[in-house]
Protein backbone atom coordinates (compact mmCIF):
# COMPACT_ATOMS: atom_id res chain seq x y z
CA UNK A 1 0.00 0.00 0.00
CA UNK A 2 1.24 3.48 -0.75
CA UNK A 3 0.32 6.79 0.83
CA UNK A 4 -2.52 8.51 -1.00
CA UNK A 5 -1.81 12.02 -2.28
CA UNK A 6 -3.36 14.84 -0.29
CA UNK A 7 -3.61 13.01 3.03
CA UNK A 8 -3.43 15.13 6.19
CA UNK A 9 -0.38 14.35 8.32
CA UNK A 10 -0.31 15.49 11.93
CA UNK A 11 1.91 15.40 15.01
CA UNK A 12 0.93 14.69 18.58
CA UNK A 13 -0.34 17.67 20.54
CA UNK A 14 2.40 16.77 23.03
CA UNK A 15 5.21 17.18 20.52
CA UNK A 16 7.62 20.05 20.93
CA UNK A 17 9.10 22.34 18.33
CA UNK A 18 12.39 20.40 18.45
CA UNK A 19 11.47 18.71 15.14
CA UNK A 20 12.15 15.27 16.60
CA UNK A 21 8.68 13.95 15.95
CA UNK A 22 6.82 11.44 13.90
CA UNK A 23 3.74 12.32 11.91
CA UNK A 24 0.67 10.14 11.48
CA UNK A 25 -1.96 10.03 8.76
CA UNK A 26 -5.17 8.03 8.68
CA UNK A 27 -5.34 6.33 5.28
CA UNK A 28 -8.17 4.45 3.62
CA UNK A 29 -6.50 1.09 4.39
CA UNK A 30 -4.40 1.77 7.44
CA UNK A 31 -2.31 4.28 9.34
CA UNK A 32 0.82 5.93 7.94
CA UNK A 33 3.76 6.99 10.11
CA UNK A 34 6.69 9.09 8.88
CA UNK A 35 9.62 11.15 10.14
CA UNK A 36 8.60 14.81 10.41
CA UNK A 37 12.13 15.87 9.42
CA UNK A 38 11.82 13.98 6.12
CA UNK A 39 8.22 14.32 4.91
CA UNK A 40 9.16 13.27 1.38
CA UNK A 41 10.87 10.12 2.62
CA UNK A 42 9.44 6.69 3.26
CA UNK A 43 6.43 6.06 5.46
CA UNK A 44 5.53 2.97 7.45
CA UNK A 45 1.96 1.82 6.92
CA UNK A 46 0.21 -0.27 9.57
CA UNK A 47 -3.06 -2.19 9.29
CA UNK A 48 -5.80 -0.67 11.47
CA UNK A 49 -5.82 -3.61 13.93
CA UNK A 50 -2.06 -3.32 14.51
CA UNK A 51 -2.36 0.45 15.09
CA UNK A 52 -5.19 -0.13 17.56
CA UNK A 53 -3.08 -2.65 19.50
CA UNK A 54 -0.13 -0.24 19.52
CA UNK A 55 -2.13 2.74 20.78
CA UNK A 56 -3.85 0.56 23.42
CA UNK A 57 -0.41 -0.57 24.65
CA UNK A 58 0.72 3.08 24.80
CA UNK A 59 -2.34 4.04 26.82
CA UNK A 60 -1.74 1.11 29.18
CA UNK A 61 1.84 2.29 29.82
CA UNK A 62 3.48 -0.82 28.37
CA UNK A 63 6.31 1.24 26.88
CA UNK A 64 6.97 3.43 29.92
CA UNK A 65 10.47 3.28 31.37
Amino acid sequence: MSVEPGVRWFKSARSTSAKECVEVAFLSGGVGVRDSKNPGGPALIFPPADWDRFTAALAAGRFDD
